[in-house]
């Protein structure tokens, strides 16, 4: 019998003054399964290129989730940028509060049944826990100031109920 494994997936965000953006296009950054000889924050340094790429004022890991044989441990990396981040970034896809609406809500799942989240949830579940973190977190506040501020203000704070009724705005 094969055991589960461990991976991890980082999500690099940055903002400018027009929105939040997602660095690494369309999707995040995931890795192999993790060694025994490492550690998964250490994985989501290596997926960033820290010290070359990407280095991150905040890494949090916002979520796991069953994927296959993998347990996932995702990350939101928020990284910082002087000027428009598609200058420093030419790939990266603009985030808004209008991408669930845009693309629907996930498959509905019974209290006790086993969501299965896209990817866009995910990411959105992120975002929601870094406006989380606004009001609980000081660190985090310390590097969530103005256009960060700014653009996860339009997003509802959670930690769970990631998912909005279209209908009702209801969680």
């Amino acid at each position: 019998m094969e055991h589960m494994g461990v991976i991890v997936e980082v999500w690099p965000l940055a903002a400018d003054q027009t929105g939040i953006w997602l660095l690494s296009g369309q999707d995040a950054l995931r890795s192999d399964r993790i060694p025994a000889d490492s550690e998964p924050h250490w994985e989501v340094e290596a997926l960033l290129g820290y010290g070359a790429k990407a280095e991150a004022a905040l890494l949090h890991s916002t979520s796991w989730r069953i994927d296959g044989s993998h347990i996932v441990l995702t990350y939101m990396a928020v990284i910082s940028t002087a000027d428009l981040v598609r200058a420093d970034w030419p790939g990266a896809m603009p985030i808004s509060d209008e991408l669930l609406p845009t693309v629907g809500n996930p498959a509905p799942h019974g209290a006790a049944e086993v969501p299965a989240p896209r990817y866009v949830d995910v990411l959105m579940h992120g975002l929601r826990h870094l406006r989380f973190l606004l009001d609980t977190d000081a660190g985090a506040r310390e590097v969530l100031t103005g256009r960060w501020r700014q653009h996860l203000a339009a997003m509802e704070p959670a930690l769970a109920g990631m998912y909005l009724s279209q209908e009702t705005g209801a969680r």
